[in-house]
């Protein structure tokens, strides 16, 4: 009689302590640290480059590079929120545009501010998050199909205000385009538009990870069912998250002005694609409740260090999106494998 009492917890230990393979240790490595893979991918490509290009490696490259990335580094910032919540948004570059061509008729045609036009440029982006966020939390709309109407929504209001015109700008002020400006860090130069990024980047880490709003936001992306029986306000939640994404894009905005040297709707017309790309490459899982800013800054560098690298390697363009696309599918493939480690326990 004893022994049969023994014997089930005996052989529920003994598959408790089972070993485990060196892949299977790896899938669980890579579940518990997304930022993982994209760092090993960021250090292969930089050695891969400096023997490609002896320019590569030089500070002034590098800093070029960082500044390139920053207008999608930062969309990729709200993306990431959204994808941590199962979601994408499909018009965060749209919604960019529009607060561009916002700041630019005020500053530039109204003659108002720089520093009041950009915060009415930030409620502009906030209420826009804030009405993706309605028709997703209350409607129970898809996230996919909400982001694709308001895309074509904010692209109409914001050709419409622009009349297919710029704003230079010398008419939006020195405060609008004080985000280009740059000052040395050593050897390398910085902008204050990189810097306002990795500012952002540290303020809305410190939320995900320091913050019950953080943990809530990851519970609701891993099941928002369980996360609603839990007591997380789901609904609540993800209005926040999508009206603080409205916010952060429209700082991407101020960073856009100051890069491009203007107001304009031509520009950054890939941005809605390429902030998704950033957070895919960067680890996070498409299907929510897995992923790192860590990681989305990584996987934004890793786009611009392949197209940089390339360039300067003499490839046609046509080969770096070849390479980016490549590297989109090799992420969800290993996006795929990692989520495996689910069905293991």
């Amino acid at each position: 009689m004893s022994e049969s009492r023994i014997t089930p917890m005996t052989a529920a230990e003994i598959f408790r302590r089972r070993e485990l393979t060196t892949m299977q240790r790896i899938q669980r490595a890579l579940h518990r640290h997304p930022e993982i893979s994209p760092l090993c991918v960021l250090l292969a490509a930089l050695v891969t480059f400096s023997f490609a290009s002896s320019r590569f490696l030089q500070p002034s490259n590098l800093s070029l590079i960082l500044q390139q990335v920053s207008v999608v580094g930062s969309l990729a910032i709200g993306q990431t929120l959204i994808i941590l919540t199962a979601g994408i948004d499909l018009s965060v570059g749209a919604m960019m545009l529009l607060v561009t061509m916002v700041i630019g008729v005020l500053a530039g045609k109204a003659g108002v501010p720089g520093w009041l036009s950009l915060g009415i440029g930030i409620g502009v982006g906030g209420f826009a998050g804030f009405l993706n966020g309605v028709l997703v939390a209350q409607v129970r709309l898809p996230p996919f199909i909400v982001t694709l109407g308001s895309l074509n929504v904010f692209i109409a209001i914001a050709l419409l205000m622009s009349g297919g015109r710029s704003i230079p700008g010398a008419d939006l002020g020195p405060f609008l385009v004080a985000t280009n400006l740059s000052f040395p860090v050593g050897p390398f130069q910085f902008t204050v538009g990189a810097v306002l990024v990795i500012a952002m980047y540290l303020a809305v880490g410190f939320a995900l990870s320091q913050t019950a709003w953080g943990r809530h936001v990851y519970a609701v992306g891993d099941d928002s069912s369980a996360a609603r029986l839990a007591g997380i306000q789901v609904k609540r939640l993800l209005l926040s998250v999508y009206t603080l994404t409205g916010v952060i894009v429209a700082l991407s905005a101020w960073v856009l002005i100051g890069r491009v040297g203007a107001a304009t709707t031509s520009s950054a017309v890939d941005a809605n694609l390429d902030s998704v790309t950033a957070v895919v490459i960067g680890g996070a899982s498409l299907f929510g409740g897995r992923g790192s800013l860590l990681g989305t800054f990584l996987g934004a560098v890793i786009v611009g260090v392949f197209r940089n690298g390339l360039a300067l390697a003499r490839f046609d363009v046509l080969y770096q999106t070849l390479a980016i696309g490549l590297l989109i599918i090799a992420a969800v493939s290993l996006d795929q494998w990692i989520r495996g480690v689910k069905a293991q326990r």
